[in-house]
């Protein structure tokens, strides 16, 4: 019993760990963030297109993550940041199986040769699709790449309306939890 329950608590943190968001992020530690005021979106060549809802989304929760950081959206080609974002997503095979560790047949036991136990197990395949965005924020005037957030599990577009948002808005809060960066 003991190993069961340990197996399936194995299981949930598997569930869990598959679920959880990947963020992460890297930066220019000469640049000034501090004179960063104002930014423009600007779509990578290479990102995929996706329904102008979703992008709405996206685009809304991050401009109000960084309007808590004192950034605003320019409509007009002058910014001191342009954006760059990029959307991916790609499917990726996930194998879940499970065993009693009991078999079932002839086996050595104990210096003789005899039958074993009944044995189960099973074994499912399941395919998840995992919605990356990457934000790369460029200093408009030098044109040199300032600060890179990657989170990976945003976009799903089999989630429901309310799940979309939800993963939207909490992957844009923990990509942009650490901008600007602190300076040590």
């Amino acid at each position: 019993m003991k190993r069961l329950t340990t197996i399936m608590l194995l299981g949930l943190g598997a569930i869990f760990a598959l679920s959880a968001q990947d963020v992460a992020y890297n930066f220019d530690q000469n640049a000034d963030f501090s004179k960063y005021k104002t930014y423009r979106w600007v779509k990578h060549p290479q990102s995929l297109d996706i329904d102008q809802i979703t992008l709405n989304q996206l685009k809304t929760s991050t401009e109000a993550e960084l309007a808590k950081k004192g950034l605003t959206v320019s409509n007009t080609d002058q910014s001191d940041l342009v954006i760059v974002y990029q959307l991916a997503t790609q499917n990726e095979k996930e194998i879940t199986s499970w065993d009693t560790g009991y078999g079932y047949g002839p086996g050595w036991r104990g210096g003789w040769y005899g039958g074993g136990g009944m044995g189960m197990s099973t074994s499912t395949t399941n395919t998840i699709t995992i919605g990356a965005v990457v934000l790369d924020m460029y200093d408009a005037s030098t044109k040199n790449l300032i600060w890179r957030g990657k989170a990976s599990k945003t976009l799903d577009p089999k989630a429901k309306p309310d799940k979309r948002q939800k993963n939207i808005q909490k992957a844009v809060a923990k990509l942009l939890k650490n901008y600007p960066p602190k300076k040590k």
